[in-house]
């Protein structure tokens, strides 16, 4: 049992079907008896404490505002790879996936807001489709991609992540209140050294390439 456990999380494919099961599985408890243990299960406290410094969030907090955090880092991190140095360099491979993000956002929107306009309770929830779940994109993506071109998955990962930038968007403007400025500044802060970062980076890579260049050409 053990080797079979090991060849299944060895395919590729077995983060889909493990996301897709325990979409199943979660969708079958919040509509069954099982619901008090579902909501009792995301309300768990995980508690991280090192001396006087304290975290105590239920575990629902915990995944959306921790693991889906890293989770969009390492997307961001491929993303950007293909952007530097892949098939998204040009201001042509961006604009395809740019588009279908924006008709991506406003279309939903649209078709949300002609089926509840007479309910003003429920045209508060406008934006709830604008966002496309980029976590079961890639989970159905892995699943039966095998056979389709990387390209596809880039481009999948594109709309996705610019679709999320929209929704971020949305949610700052017409569903926020009481921003932080603190938490908006370090950000933004945050933000501005990683370019100041990259920015020398490059830098240093192109003078090291033409330092390069001219020792091989004293060379010969």
């Amino acid at each position: 049992m053990t080797d079979a456990v090991k060849r299944f999380f060895q395919h590729d494919a077995a983060g889909g079907i493990l996301l897709v099961a325990a979409a199943f599985l979660a969708m079958v408890m919040a509509n069954s008896p099982l619901l008090g243990v579902y909501k009792g299960f995301l309300e768990v406290p995980v508690v991280f404490k090192f001396g006087a410094f304290e975290i105590a969030k239920p575990l629902i907090l915990w995944i959306n505002d921790g693991l889906m955090a890293i989770f969009f880092f390492l997307i961001g991190l491929e993303i950007k790879r293909e952007v530097l140095d892949g098939q998204l360099k040009s201001v042509e491979q961006i604009t395809l996936p740019g588009v279908a993000a924006i008709a991506g956002i406003l279309f939903p929107a649209l078709i949300y807001v002609w089926f509840n306009s007479g309910d003003p309770v429920a045209m508060n929830g406008w934006a709830i489709p604008s966002a496309t779940d980029i976590a079961f994109a890639l989970g159905i993506f892995v699943l039966f991609g095998k056979g389709l071109p990387l390209s596809l998955k880039l481009f999948l990962l594109s709309v996705a992540i610019f679709d999320d930038i929209g929704a971020i968007v949305i949610i700052a403007l017409f569903y926020s209140e009481n921003l932080s400025t603190t938490s908006l500044l370090v950000a933004l802060t945050g933000l501005a050294v990683l370019f100041l970062l990259n920015r020398k980076k490059v830098r240093y890579q192109a003078a090291y390439i033409l330092v390069g260049g001219a020792w091989s050409g004293r060379q010969y």
